[in-house]
């Protein structure tokens, strides 16, 4: 099937939004240090303490999207409340600097899982269904790359494929049994995949609030740029769906392939001619 002007042109942007993360490059130009610099103001047994920080916001978030999303309205998504209770959030974060991360996380993750989730609304998605829930917080898995990822597992669908196991389990498990053991082997791995992803932003959202200078109102920045971030991914991840609900799924990877290598042959010219 070929896509009409419309879809391909949504696809386009979608292919932007999801292969051009920049909340990095967006931090560095708020705060006027690069990243990696930042990050090197962490302790040293930050890592782990950020890890188990990540695992816990995201189980937390889970059971909010498995319990609490069982709202339909219509309308375009709600983007800019969401924006403003993250930006609220972080601001408290940031007046007590890494300490207040712990606290601040969950809170910031909840909420915008609720956006993530009002966009996928928007897109079409039924959000009283479970593996559309689960398909909001594979979003925090979308939105840059793990620490142990190499050039082949770094792509959009090369994402979804490798959590697409743990997602089907855990949605199952969830339909049969509800929540009422989170410890689940399932739901268990799904959480630390998608935390082996998130961490890396979380950890560049805690290097940008731990500089001295950014206190209460450069949290919320961070926080407002960190949500931005995610909502950007998630209108990527959900217009995509949205186009294999029409479409054929293969037709939508093929054709998202398709954008990759004219971007590809497109940087092998310029390298060239330079």
């Amino acid at each position: 099937m070929t896509l009409s002007v419309e879809d391909q042109e949504a696809l386009e942007q979608a292919y932007i939004l999801l292969e051009h993360p920049s909340f990095a490059a967006k931090v560095t130009n708020i705060i006027g240090t690069p990243v990696e610099k930042a990050l090197s103001v962490l302790p040293d047994n930050w890592s782990d303490k950020l890890m188990t920080s990540t695992k816990g916001a995201l189980s937390r978030a889970l059971d909010v999207a498995v319990a609490t999303l069982n709202y339909q309205h219509a309308g375009e998504a709600s983007n800019t409340a969401h924006k403003v209770f993250t930006s609220i959030s972080g601001a408290l974060g940031g007046a007590f600097g890494l300490g207040g991360l712990a606290v601040e996380l969950p809170i910031s993750t909840t909420i915008m899982l609720r956006s993530i989730a009002d966009i996928a609304r928007s897109e079409g998605e039924n959000i009283l269904e479970v593996e559309t829930k689960l398909s909001c917080l594979e979003v925090f898995a979308l939105g840059g790359p793990a620490q142990t990822d190499d050039g082949s597992e770094t792509g959009y669908f090369a994402v979804r494929t490798a959590l697409g196991a743990a997602v089907s389990e855990a949605a199952k498990y969830i339909t049969e049994r509800g929540m009422a053991e989170t410890g689940a082997p399932g739901l268990v791995r799904l959480v630390t995949q998608i935390a082996s992803r998130y961490s890396i932003q979380v950890s560049e959202k805690a290097a940008a609030q731990a500089i001295p200078i950014i206190g209460a109102a450069g949290g919320a920045t961070v926080n407002l740029l960190f949500i931005n971030h995610f909502q950007d991914v998630a209108r990527g991840h959900f217009t995509v769906r949205r186009l294999e609900r029409s479409y054929d799924p293969d037709t939508i990877k093929s054709a998202y392939e398709a954008i990759s290598a004219i971007e590809r042959q497109a940087k092998e010219e310029t390298t060239s001619q330079s």
